[in-house]
Parts: C-alpha cells; sequence; structure tokens
C-alpha cells in the first residue's frame, strides 16, 4: 500500500458537495483539494460495466490532463432481485434527455422489482469504489458498500438520488429520512473514505 505523501489533490468530479467533504476530510493531513470543474475538464465518457474500471476511467483522464495525483469514484445501487441493477448504470436510469430525474428512476427500480415478483425484503447495497492514483500511473482501490433494501413509497425529502427508497440494515429510516450527519457517518462513500484515510493518509 503506497502512503499519498503529496500536497496536492485533485478530486475527478463536478459536484460541489463531494468536493467540500473531501476538503473538509483530508483538511487534518495538509493536502490541498481542488475539483475537475475548477481545473476545467470535461466528464471521461464511462465505457466499463465496473465500478472500478469506470473510477480508473475518470482518475486517469484528469491525471494525464493535469498531472496532479487525482482521487476519483464510481458508485450505484446494485439490488439482488434485479441481477445488481442498476449498477454501474444507476445514473443512467435517471436520465431523461432534458436532466436526470431519480423520481422516475426510483419508479422504474420499484417497478421492475414488481414485474420480477421480487419477494420481500428486497435486498440491496449502496457501493463506492475509489481510485486513488498518482502522477506515474500507480492507483490503490478502495471500497465500501452499505447493505439494506428497497421500500415503497419513498421516503424523506433528504439525500439525493435513490436514497428515499433505501432503508440501511438495522435502520428504520431510510437515507432519505436521515440527516446529512447522520447518512455521512454510515454511507458507502463514508465507509470507502475512511479506508482510504486509514491505509494511505493516516
Amino acid at each position: 500500500m503506497r502512503k499519498f505523501t503529496e500536497r496536492r489533490l485533485l478530486v475527478a468530479t463536478h459536484n460541489a458537495g463531494k468536493l467540500a467533504e473531501m476538503r473538509a476530510l483530508l483538511a487534518p493531513y495538509g493536502v490541498e483539494v481542488a475539483g475537475a470543474a475548477e481545473a476545467g475538464l470535461a466528464e471521461p465518457v464511462e465505457t466499463e460495466d465496473n465500478f472500478i474500471g469506470n473510477a480508473r476511467i475518470k482518475a486517469r483522464a484528469a491525471m494525464e490532463a493535469t498531472g496532479l495525483p487525482v482521487l476519483a469514484d464510481d458508485s450505484g445501487i446494485c439490488v439482488d432481485a434485479l441481477g445488481g441493477a442498476p449498477g454501474v448504470y444507476t445514473a443512467d436510469w435517471a436520465e431523461t434527455g432534458q436532466g436526470r430525474d431519480f423520481g422516475m428512476a426510483m419508479e422504474r427500480t420499484w417497478r421492475a422489482l414488481e414485474d420480477a415478483c421480487a419477494p420481500a425484503p428486497r435486498l440491496a447495497q449502496f457501493r463506492c469504489t475509489l481510485v486513488l492514483m498518482w502522477p506515474d500511473g500507480h492507483d490503490e482501490v478502495f471500497e465500501g458498500v452499505l447493505p439494506g433494501q428497497i421500500v415503497w413509497p419513498p421516503r424523506g425529502a433528504e439525500g439525493h438520488g435513490y436514497d428515499p427508497i433505501f432503508q440501511p440494515e438495522g435502520h428504520q429510516l431510510t437515507l432519505g429520512e436521515m440527516t446529512a450527519e447522520m447518512k455521512n457517518s454510515l454511507s458507502h462513500r463514508a465507509l470507502a473514505v475512511a479506508r482510504m484515510i486509514e491505509a494511505a493518509f493516516a
């Protein structure tokens, strides 16, 4: 496991929330964090059928464009009774041509489960894969998995994406009903980031 000793890190995301979260998490280690939008980078086309492959595509594109070490992530929800779908196509299920509609995506997911006559509990996992890549092309991979189940109807207006229909294992609330602090203490991304910090930064 390679330790991260550089002072600057580019996070390959255009999501301001993710960027702010990474800045806060890495501040104690003296790492200056920048985002893809600040660097003027376009989002690369994701052509892999797995989270690691797509995270590597994003990391390598940003690293080659800037010469900086890069952190990229790919994440999604995998539903057992749907063979792991939507998985890497989680965001695609929300595409409308005029932007993403996650209300539509949640309905599509539930309809697919109904069509499959999937028994309860309808188990699923949120998965996050982080790829930390150095300018020489070396990378380290960190993964986080949050098990739970799909519920209906959607509950809660917090979070984003599929959060209102995902109830984490051991909890009565959906991610959409949890405060940001509560969600961030147990989420798939929080688990992956904690593993990365422990292995590469601490």
